[in-house]
């Protein structure tokens, strides 16, 4: 199809797309994603929730502009989690449950269906290496988790997020096995390298080498291995690699995703004598699958996985409607961590104050946990290099794992700690279970405070210990905090009412109950930091237009302070964590690591 004047606007805006990434456009692509658009069903199938819930995707109005249409409301919350996070072992004639449908029923069983409104399955898919993260089939869910059928019944309970592992394929994929037997069609998909070219220039995640040499049937091939010797990375400079994994993601949110999580995003293109970061063909690849999915399947969201500098990382908002809907909040587990254990919330809260969107839709993808480690490159820049080696070195006393990064000098410095979130924030051989699980809470509550979506790692819903075993036998320092359950193991940590793993889940299940009344929890509600003393103390006021203002003050100290209620906004009387009346001309007492959400 030559370009024509008389196309429509449809056709027109693609071929804008399209030509951003390659500088012109290939007629395969523009063909391809042309039969996506238009073959598109403008809703989200079969997967998707079919209840009455207005924030199901399948009951979104594909007639409607994303900007018209609402994206989410404060009823969201995303649990991150395995797809075989929980098994149950069958016994002597009878087979037990797939661990995707054993994971459903425990959720359901303790009423996180009624708290939780997206699951976040991480990678799901046959896999060869990286806890899934070096998929071999994008399209299969692995036989040892369950089936398609499993994640369409979790899909019935609760919105779900699907991983789209788009930098990378398994050297084990198809697609590779056939760029190896000098297939045509693939001989294109990964990208190569001449080993004598310099590539010191490229940043890299890891200490392993960029280049892995691969035999194949016309001889050596240094294939591009960004994350490991396992990970081949794909050549989106080939049209037909962008088609593919385009027709991937539109396919899983047909399959169900509400939010489809782009990982490791920053590095997709790659061009020789550029750090291979953030290059403006990557903006654009990305903005042209958000262009597609918008088309295809609307109401679709994307969130883009980028653990770098903050200002690097709310790059991929674009101008706020073409570009990812969400951004991973990677600033806030290390400056939450350094504002509990230093006593001073002062960068807390100016970072905090500092956050602004560039429309109302887009929002943050807060967090504290999830299945890496506690990244403090996303510090860099905020806090003292002295207060970023401090956590490392708490990290390190606790039994922890601490990942270094070359600087290029010859010195090393912290990018990744390695433990659970709960034992980040207090070292369970010192600290009360009781006083414990307070300190950790109060984290939580903050995140769960913040403007945009929150979302909850399962191991600090359930207070799983650093899983210290899993290190030693792996080798690998992110097993740390990835424990997989037996339902019965579980069962059995969560009984104990005094225990642990039992304060923690049922605070936190509590403040999840008493998030979801309150609509100023909206991402869309407006957000005003405080003027507190940063000795521990912080606070901010969430505002939604047309509903009575929300005031959080939290206490991150372990001296109980007492707060005078003229530097509060006017109109509260009451904390609903506490279910405390209060005289709006009396001070506000506030216990070591307190939290209050006050209306």
């Amino acid at each position: 199809m030559s370009e024509s004047t008389t196309e429509t606007p449809t056709a027109e805006s693609l071929r804008s797309r399209i030509k951003d990434v390659y500088g012109h456009v290939p007629l395969s692509l523009f063909d391809g994603l042309m039969h996506l658009v238009e073959g598109g069903s403008g809703e989200a199938g079969e997967f998707h929730r079919d209840d009455a819930d207005p924030m199901s995707v399948s009951q979104y109005d594909p007639t409607q502009s994303t900007t018209h249409r609402k994206l989410w409301d404060h009823r969201d919350v995303v649990l991150i989690t395995y797809a075989d996070q929980v098994r149950e072992s069958g016994s002597e004639g009878s087979p037990g449950r797939s661990p995707l449908a054993a994971q459903h029923r425990f959720l359901v069983d303790h009423g996180l269906n009624e708290l939780i409104r997206c699951v976040h399955l991480l990678p799901f898919c046959p896999s060869t290496s990286d806890d899934g993260f070096s998929v071999a089939d994008y399209l299969r869910v692995d036989a040892d988790f369950g089936t398609w059928e499993d994640i369409a019944d979790l899909g019935r309970d609760f919105d779900l997020m699907y991983d789209l592992v788009l930098n990378h394929s398994s050297q084990q994929h198809e697609w590779f096995q056939k760029f190896l037997a000098g297939d045509p069609e693939f001989a294109d998909f990964y990208v190569t390298a001449d080993p004598e070219i310099d590539l010191s220039g490229v940043t890299r995640p890891r200490s392993l080498p960029l280049l892995t040499e691969f035999e194949s049937d016309s001889g050596k091939k240094f294939v591009w291995t960004t994350f490991s010797a396992d990970q081949v990375d794909l050549n989106y400079a080939n049209p037909d690699v962008m088609l593919a994994m385009i027709e991937t993601l539109v396919e899983y949110a047909r399959r169900g995703a509400r939010i489809v999580r782009l990982d490791a995003i920053a590095f997709l293109w790659k061009e020789i004598g550029t750090s291979c970061m953030h290059l403006p063909q990557t903006h654009a690849a990305v903005k042209l699958m958000r262009w597609v999915l918008d088309r295809a399947v609307p109401g679709t969201v994307i969130l883009t996985e980028t653990n770098v500098p903050h200002l690097e990382n709310i790059s991929y908002f674009g101008a706020g409607n073409d570009e990812a809907h969400m951004v991973y909040q990677f600033s806030l587990p290390p400056l939450l961590l350094d504002a509990i254990h230093s006593g001073d919330t002062g960068v807390l809260a100016r970072w905090m104050g500092s956050l602004s969107l560039p429309s109302d839709d887009t929002t943050y993808f807060n967090f504290t946990a999830s299945h890496d480690g506690i990244g403090v490159r996303p510090a860099e820049g905020l806090l003292p290099q002295e207060r970023i080696d401090a956590l490392a070195k708490m990290v390190l006393e606790a039994g922890g794992k601490v990942g270094m990064r070359d600087l290029g000098d010859g010195t090393q410095s912290p990018y990744e700690l390695n433990i659970t979130y709960l034992d980040a924030v207090a070292d369970r051989r010192q600290v009360p279970a009781a006083e414990h699980s307070r300190r950790f809470l109060a984290t939580q509550a903050v995140m769960l405070s913040m403007r945009g979506i929150p979302a909850v790692y399962f191991h600090s819903l359930v207070g799983s210990p650093s899983d210290f075993a899993a290190v030693e036998s792996s080798g690998i320092n992110r097993r740390i905090n990835r424990h997989k359950y037996e339902r019965s193991e579980l069962e059995d940590a969560l009984s104990g009412p005094d225990s642990l793993q039992r304060r923690v889940m049922d605070g936190y299940c509590r403040l999840l109950e008493v998030r979801r009344t309150q609509p100023s929890f909206d991402p869309a509600a407006s957000q005003t930091m405080l003027d507190l003393p940063i000795d521990g103390l912080i606070g901010w006021v969430r505002k939604l237009d047309g509903e009575k203002p929300l005031t959080v003050i939290a206490n991150l100290g372990d001296q109980a302070r007492s707060i005078d209620s003229s530097s509060l906004p006017e109109g509260y009387n009451r904390d609903i964590l506490a279910e405390e009346e209060l005289l709006a001309s009396e001070p506000i007492e506030m216990r070591p690591y307190q939290v209050r959400w006050l209306v």
